[in-house]
């Protein structure tokens, strides 16, 4: 399940209202300027403020200034530091990195919302999806928003609620990334995936899982699946060799959509890929078909093509 929020009316006529009241401010202060003068977009709001320099200088390199200048849009912008932070990360330089205009255009199309959204509008926890494709969510810790992108990576957002004539602005601390691993690349990255990796291999769902989705992967942990060779009384050999039982298993790991925790329904069923169901309970528990009862370790692990929830023990089907 995934959010496109948009502005309610209230909001959005509140916000209007501050953008008409600027240059009779600005007059009465002494200002000057003509009302259309005053109200500006999105990208002339961002040259107005030092801070995004950088970001200003993206939007030309990437020919999104016509964009980000008509239409309505809630953006989130990344300050200098930011900027500057990502060259070190990425390994390269400025010049290098707004030359390449289709990878900087897909980055910054990622901070980019096709409707009007002010913070207090902010689907928390719920998946949204930026104008350049895939999806981040938003978090509230304690009194600091904080997104995480597609790789996992988290930005605070430093200032919002930046009011322009076509839409809002918001700024983060840190350059947001689209996810670049499928499901598969992202538990082959994560040490304690390795045996569910070896399964997926042997049931030959590798192709599947890399399929565009979106998916929802419970993926258990390799202790979970110690502990179920233990409690099945086989082998680790013997389990991936049965083609037919380890299939079974595992796609009953898997929702056929995208499923963050914040989504997740208390004590409805869950239909999986293999057919039978699970559920939630209250305490945060799945309940398979066996009536065994399996904890969450991690939640919403982002990836191209879906996300994963590591969990604590293998679910089995009837």
């Amino acid at each position: 399940m995934s959010v496109k929020p948009k502005l309610s009316r209230r909001q959005w006529i509140a916000g209007a209202a501050a953008v008409m009241t600027m240059p009779t401010l600005l007059t009465a202060c002494g200002g000057g300027g003509s009302d259309a003068a005053d109200r500006k977009n999105l990208v002339t709001l961002a040259e107005s403020k030092p801070e995004l320099s950088l970001f200003v200088e993206a939007v030309n390199a990437a020919g999104l200034r016509d964009t980000l200048s008509s239409g309505s849009y809630t953006v989130f912008a990344p300050d200098n530091n930011a900027f500057a932070a990502l060259l070190a990360e990425l390994g390269t330089t400025k010049d290098a990195l707004f030359a390449d205009t289709a990878l900087l255009g897909a980055v910054l199309k990622y901070h980019v919302l096709s409707s009007v959204v002010f913070k207090e509008a902010i689907p928390l926890g719920k998946a949204i999806e930026p104008i350049g494709g895939g999806f981040f969510k938003i978090e509230l810790q304690g009194n600091a928003y904080q997104i995480t992108d597609g790789r996992n990576r988290t930005s605070a957002i430093t200032s919002t609620d930046s009011v322009a004539a076509n839409g809002v602005l918001h700024v983060v601390n840190r350059v947001l990334l689209p996810a670049n691993k499928d499901i598969v690349e992202t538990a082959q990255a994560t040490a304690d995936l390795s045996i569910l990796v070896e399964a997926v291999v042997a049931a030959g769902l590798v192709d599947s899982l890399k399929a565009p989705g979106p998916f929802t992967v419970f993926a258990p942990t390799n202790a979970a699946f110690a502990a179920l060779l233990t409690e099945l009384g086989v082998t680790k050999q013997a389990l991936l060799a049965d083609n037919a039982l380890l299939t079974k298993v595992l796609t009953y790991h898997v929702v056929p959509s995208r499923t963050l925790k914040a989504d997740i329904r208390v004590d409805s069923p869950i239909t999986t890929l293999q057919g039978q169901t699970f559920r939630v309970n209250a305490n945060l528990r799945i309940v398979d078909q066996r009536n065994r009862t399996t904890g969450l370790v991690a939640t919403d692990v982002f990836a191209s093509n879906g996300v994963v929830h590591v969990i604590d023990r293998v679910l089995l089907p009837a």
